[in-house]
């Protein structure tokens, strides 16, 4: 006999949309079994039943030819012959209603009782337990809902242990649930067989067993045929009694197991770290849908990655639907409603946004560092796991400081080859004859700050003491200076990453390491929050405010402002490196290197801060100023504004050297 599809019972608790959609093909196929079986159940009642009035009818008939010699005919002359006659008949006929009722007997035994005892214990089982099995989905449903509302800010822990032994409690009735279910299910995949031909044989045999009495109509080759029938029947119940017990080992053995897989967000120290070298996540998780202009609801859906998407299949759908594209995005965790474990994807552009919020700690972790390999473009990659345990691993020993950025590259490039021709040979002993700076990019044991701290002390250009005008964070000279026709003012939103002290600013090296440390930081020490600012360059400093108050946090002068440049494969990243404007004296100038992600260009954020610089510097000299003002276009209200088609960068550059 073929194998048979049976659902695996170690899916059982993960309850997860394909197991679903594989236990709805089974219960489609049990309800065509029910319905099959009821209409053959009928048509085998009328074959009893006809037998039955066989059996009836020739014990009639046999009645009645014996009565025939009681009846007082006028004209009995000659009846005697035909008395006896029937009498032979009744008494042939007589034997024929014993076999008849034998038949009916064996027909209702083998036939009609098999047929009905499978309906009512198999059938019946398997929708008693369809019935259960729901309604402890709907109640691990309902403890789940309570448990993702637990506060987070004012937790109760009583009443936080009375919503997790709920869970756990239904979690666990919803597992037994699914295990018997499962099995029954199985099961009925061996028992339908059985029960379509057990009852067939034995209605097969009993008609056989009938003829045989009066003529051998039926040879030895259907009589062999039934035999392997038989044979095959007794084989097909010894495959259900093995796979039954097997079965019974298996759930016994998952009953047995920890009781932490179902308890959400456990806390034990048996729980395994999160693996942040993931590039495929899938799971159940609470998205947040907005449901009107200030109304939000949260709705638990099963996520999964594919690919660089991030699909959603809801419980019961054949297959699932794309929520974003993850490539180049960015991912952070976020406070959402006084819910736990909250996290916000937001689309390279800026324009999408979704927030997700996961089941417990462990989850969280490893859903957002997933995404965040898969915004890497890793699983592009030809060794994708390899390439992600290297990366993280290469964070690791990012916070350990090093010599100098080219000289970690020097170490992993291969050795030069002996035949190497003799311009390569002499400009490499160029190299090692210029002495080698022992002193590091970024200073060692040095820590990284995550809030941005303005290192120039706020100036006032009409040289005045700020006096704070509202609440709002405004001063007298953020007032003056805003008020003034500036030559430059652009405006945009950047999220700080963070910032290390170094120790020079000649080169962009130091950018890129500091880029380098920083990511490696926040990958390291789980840190995903992010501080949003609205990032002004004017013609004097470079102000980050608050999007939503509009209050100043931090200012640079363009004077301090050494270096700036952006990442050399992602262009969302860019730092600047500024100078301290009152250091202490015993101490060198303080350099400090500040890392933002932006979803504009960060090419054209370099450009606009350079123009600043050069405007700047212009503003001491008014003839200077005044060539510069060539190259440039300004509006009715004195706002600048860059030659969009009408001149060509560098042509504008020359001519400004030309004239100054």
């Amino acid at each position: 006999m073929p194998p048979v599809d049976k659902l695996l019972l170690e899916e059982a608790l993960q309850d997860s949309p394909q197991t679903r959609s594989l236990l709805s093909v089974f219960e489609e196929d049990a309800g065509t079994l029910t319905e099959y079986t009821n209409q053959l159940l009928q048509a085998m009642q009328r074959v009893y039943g006809a037998q039955n009035e066989m059996s009836i009818a020739t014990q009639q008939l046999s009645k009645q030819l014996l009565a025939y010699e009681k009846q007082n005919f006028a004209l009995s002359k000659g009846d005697d012959e035909v008395i006896s006659t029937l009498q032979r008949f009744a008494r042939v006929v007589n034997e024929l209603n014993s076999l008849h009722t034998e038949l009916a007997k064996q027909v209702a035994d083998t036939m009609i009782f098999p047929m009905i005892q499978f309906r009512e214990r198999d059938l019946t089982e398997v929708s008693t337990l369809k019935d259960l099995f729901l309604l402890a989905t709907n109640e691990h449903d309902v403890a789940m809902a309570k448990y993702s509302k637990l506060p987070k800010r004012r937790e109760n822990e009583k009443l936080k242990a009375e919503v997790v032994a709920e869970v756990a409690t239904a979690r666990r009735r919803q597992h037994q649930c699914s295990l018997q279910y499962f099995c029954a299910l199985n099961a009925l995949q061996y028992r339908k067989r059985v029960a379509m031909l057990d009852p067939l044989l034995g209605f097969t045999q009993g008609q056989i067993n009938f003829f045989k009495m009066g003529v051998e109509m039926f040879s030895k080759k259907l009589e062999e045929f039934l035999s392997s029938v038989a044979t095959m029947v007794q084989s097909i119940q010894g495959q259900l009694d093995e796979e039954a017990e097997s079965m019974r080992l298996v759930q016994q053995e998952l009953l047995l197991a920890n009781e932490s897989i179902y308890i959400p967000d456990s806390n034990t120290t048996t729980s395994k770290p999160a693996n942040r070298n993931l590039l495929q996540k899938a799971g159940y998780l609470n998205i947040r849908n907005k449901t009107g202009l200030v109304s939000t609801s949260w709705e638990r859906l099963y996520f999964f990655t594919q690919g660089g998407n991030l699909m959603c299949q809801p419980r019961g759908a054949v297959a699932g639907g794309l929520i974003m594209d993850l490539d180049n995005c960015s991912v952070m965790a976020v406070d959402c409603e006084d819910r736990r474990y909250c996290f916000q994807i937001t689309s390279p552009s800026g324009k999408m946004s979704i927030i997700l919020q996961a089941e417990g700690k462990q989850e969280y972790e490893e859903w957002i560092c997933t995404i965040n390999n898969i915004s890497r473009q890793i699983y592009l990659t030809d060794n994708p796991e390899a390439t992600a345990i290297r990366l993280n691993q290469t964070a690791v020993e990012a916070v350990t400081p090093m010599s100098t950025f080219q000289k970690k590259h020097e170490s992993l490039r291969p050795e030069t080859a002996e035949h190497e021709s003799t311009e390569a040979v002499s400009r490499d002993q160029c190299l090692t004859d210029a002495p080698e700076s022992t002193d590091p990019l970024v200073i060692p044991g040095t820590p990284i700050q995550f809030d941005l701290c303005s290192t120039s002390e706020d100036f006032d250009y009409n040289k005045s003491v700020s006096r704070r005008l509202n609440p709002f964070g405004e001063s007298d000279h953020d007032k003056a200076a805003t008020s003034k026709d500036l030559l430059l003012h652009q405006e945009f939103t950047v999220r700080f990453l963070g910032s290390i002290e170094a120790r020079t600013d000649q080169n962009d090296e130091l950018i890129y390491e500091t880029m380098r440390q920083v990511l490696a930081a926040r990958a390291i020490h789980n840190v995903f929050r992010m501080t949003e600012f609205q990032m002004i360059v004017s013609s004097r400093e470079l102000r980050f405010t608050d999007p939503q108050t509009q209050v100043k946090k931090a200012s640079f002068a363009l004077s301090d402002v050494t270096l700036y440049t952006t990442h050399q494969d992602n262009k969302r990243l860019i730092g600047f490196v500024a100078r301290a404007s009152d250091v202490q004296a015993e101490r060198k100038t303080l350099l400090n290197c500040c890392i933002f992600e932006t979803n504009d260009d960060g090419v054209k954020i370099c450009a606009i801060i350079d123009l600043a610089r050069k405007i700047n510097q212009a503003e001491k000299d008014p003839e200077t100023l005044a060539l510069l003002m060539k190259s440039l276009k300004l509006s009715a209200d004195g706002k600048f504004l860059l030659l969009s088609q009408q001149m060509d960068k560098e042509e504008a550059e020359e001519g400004f050297e030309s004239e100054a």
